[in-house]
């Protein structure tokens, strides 16, 4: 009776081995990562609007003043981040991981800003971000304000392109719209561009020919009929 009992518990011990063994014997990897949530939509501007003068900041020093950007929420957003630069030095403020639909910043007075929102969600990678809009943050009065610097629009800041005939291309705005022209610089040392060639106000293009092989820089200097200027930043683009 006891040998019978004895093959009995072996038998039951090596079933339950077997049954341990099948049972994590599977490896089915990590469970997939949950669907990622709906895309968020891009915020809207409402205040400083694009191409408009800012007059509603509170004044902090002779030179600065604090200003308060609102904008309208975006769908199945959670944070947004907010981009403002400075066009005359190209100084990038930024305050990300907002919740609220607006945020007060201390800028320069008398200086054009440019400004952006982005919108996030915790639930998606996905991004969307406005387009840019550019404001005067007002100084000392003033009865003519400078032409807000060129932006570029072709070549792409950074790109390669082909040699040869090249379309130099940019928009430009000014709160007074007295803009009467601009003068295109151009050349292969940023220190010492040359001048390519002026447009009237109407004309926001210009050719230049361009070597295989080369980096290229230019700019864009945008006057207005009361003899104000603005430089845009250096554009950059090189030839295969």
């Amino acid at each position: 009776m006891m040998k019978i009992s004895s093959i009995k518990i072996i038998a039951l011990a090596a079933t339950a081995l077997v049954g341990v063994s099948c049972g994590g014997g599977g490896d089915d990897g990590p469970p997939p990562p949950p669907p990622e949530g709906p895309a968020p939509t891009a915020a809207t501007f409402v205040f400083p609007l694009d191409n408009t003068e800012c007059n509603e900041g509170t004044n902090i020093t002779e030179n600065t003043s604090d200003v308060n950007f609102q904008w309208n929420a975006g769908q199945n957003t959670d944070t947004y981040d907010v981009t403002i630069t400075n066009l005359n030095t190209n100084v990038v403020t930024t305050r990300n991981g907002l919740t609220a639909t607006n945020v007060t910043v201390t800028i320069n007075r008398g200086a054009p800003f440019s400004w952006q929102i982005t919108s996030k969600s915790s639930s998606t990678t996905s991004t969307a971000a406005t387009s840019t809009a550019r404001f005067y943050n007002t100084g000392e009065p003033v009865e003519n304000y400078a032409p807000f610097p060129a932006s570029v629009i072709a070549p792409v800041m950074g790109s390669s392109i082909a040699a040869g005939t090249v379309g130099l291309s940019w928009t430009g705005s000014d709160i007074d719209n007295d803009i009467t022209g601009y003068e295109v610089f151009f050349g292969t040392d940023s220190a010492s561009l040359a001048s390519a060639g002026t447009t009237d106000s109407g004309t926001t293009s210009l050719d230049v020919t361009a070597s295989a092989g080369t980096v290229y820089f230019w700019n864009v200097v945008t006057t207005d009929g009361q003899g104000n200027t603005s430089t845009s930043e250096m554009f950059q683009f090189k030839t295969n």
